[in-house]
Parts: C-alpha cells; structure tokens; sequence
C-alpha cells in the first residue's frame, strides 16, 4: 500500500484518523505528524472533512463553536488561540436530559453563554456595536469538549482538526434577549455532584462572549461559511475544564441566565 505524501493526501489520512478513534471508541494518535503543528488552513481542512463524513451519515448542522477561549483553558491543553468548529444536531441536549458517557471518549465540561442568531452574518465590516443587534437571545449551556487524540495530546492544529474538540452540548431553557443582561458581567458556578468545581465570569471569555461572537463571525467569513439566522453559537468557556464521567451530574448556574442540570449515565454511544 503506498502512502500519499501530497498535503490533500495527509489531510484525508488525518480525517481517517480522527473518524477511526471515533468509530471504534478509542482516541489515537495526534494528527500534526500529518499536517504539521502549526498549519491552520490544513488543520480546518481536515476539520472539513470529518465534519463531511459526519452530514454524510445524516448529521444536521445546528450552528458553531468557539473555543480556547478562556486563558485558564489555554493553559490547561496547552494552546494560545481560539478555534472554532460545526454543531451537529446529535450533539445537542437539553436541560435536564441524560447523556450517555459511553458516546464521549475523554469528555471534560465547561460552563458557557450560547447566543442563537436572528440573521445572517455576512459583513466582514460589521461594526462591533451593531452585533446585539444581530443575536435572538442567550441562554446558559454546558459545552462537554471531548478528544479523538488520546490522553489530550493537542496542539492548534489537532484541536482544529477534531472538529475542536466537540463532543456535546446542552442548553438552559431561560431565552433571555441581550437587552436583559450583559455577558460580560455574568458569573458562573458549575458544580459536580454537588461539589463547586468551576467559577468564572463573561470576562474571561476573550474579555467578552459578544467579543468571542465577533471573532467567530469575521473569521467565519475568511473561511467562506459566513454565520447564519438562526445558528446556536457556543462563545466558549467562562472558567476552568471539569473532566466528567459515567454517573456525574453536572449543575451550572449563569447569572442572569438561569441554571441547566445534565446527568451522565453508563449507556452506550447511540
């Protein structure tokens, strides 16, 4: 069997790659022996294409993420720089529902605003101020990030590729209109079974969620799939990674925005 050196060759072995760790349940190797460490263009490329096979196999896309956002989260895995990537509908779950560990691999939490969009974003010139204007509401949301890359071995370009690191999401029931709160000044409290693992604040989220959005809106338009009405928009983490297991339950309260519980049970990846 020969080995296709060429870069469009190294992004698909590198899709494989990561499809192959998700398939059989078990993270692999990181993929910057591939693509390099520091090749972003290649790293959303192969992002791309997982995110391909994924609507393939009848996967809905529901919007976007941010993340690295947070400095304590950079330091954590080891990064200097947000990323984002696709939400599909199967990573989505609500307040109060069950999420079966045995489909997350290495799964941690983190608590955040998830802004859903009143209209398209497609002006690269957006003036920062007119943003709100652009955003139905905001509710809290749990993001659990997860890793096809064993034991969290990431640089830039293995988080990009794997879809940055998305495992699932689950949303507060509260829609609250950013007129009624303002993102920078809210806190987070997370708790695991009952113990307070996770505090931060908007702040921590590139100073600002609203700022966050903004990012991933002009960056969204460079890469040719500008934001659009209707999108779920995770803005990234307001504190500290938890790591979770079969059996949590995860509690996390968001100023202004209300609450959002999750449990993780012991079924299997459906």
């Amino acid at each position: 069997m020969t080995t296709d050196l060429t870069l469009p060759g190294r992004v698909q072995q590198a899709a494989d790659r990561l499809l192959t760790a998700q398939r059989e349940r078990r993270p692999g190797a990181p993929v910057r022996d591939l693509i390099g460490s520091t090749d972003i263009t290649a790293a959303y490329a192969v992002q791309q294409r997982v995110v391909d096979s994924r609507l393939a196999a009848g996967a809905r896309r529901v919007g976007r993420k941010i993340g690295l956002t947070s400095a304590a989260v950079q330091q954590q895995v080891g990064v200097d720089r947000p990323d984002f990537g696709v939400l599909l509908d199967d990573m989505l779950f609500h307040h109060g529902d069950q999420i079966p560990a045995g489909r997350l691999l290495q799964p941690r939490a983190e608590g955040e605003i998830a802004f859903v969009l009143a209209t398209d974003l497609e002006d690269p010139d957006l003036p920062r101020e007119r943003l709100p204007q652009a955003v139905s509401h905001a509710v809290a949301a749990i993001e659990v990030v997860d890793s096809r890359v064993r034991e969290w071995d990431i640089a830039i370009t293995d988080t990009v590729a794997d879809n940055a690191s998305s495992g699932a999401f689950v949303l507060g029931r509260e829609q609250v209109p950013l007129d009624a709160f303002v993102p920078r000044d809210v806190t987070m409290r997370m708790t695991v079974n009952g113990t307070e693992m996770s505090t931060g604040t908007g702040q921590a989220c590139l100073g600002d969620p609203l700022d966050a959005l903004w990012w991933l809106a002009r960056t969204s338009i460079e890469f040719g799939a500008p934001l659009r009405a209707g999108e779920i928009i995770l803005s990234g983490a307001l504190g500290p990674l938890v790591p979770v297991r079969a059996g949590d339950a995860l509690d996390l309260e968001v100023s202004g925005l209300g609450r959002v519980f999750v449990t993780f049970t012991r079924g299997e990846y459906s």
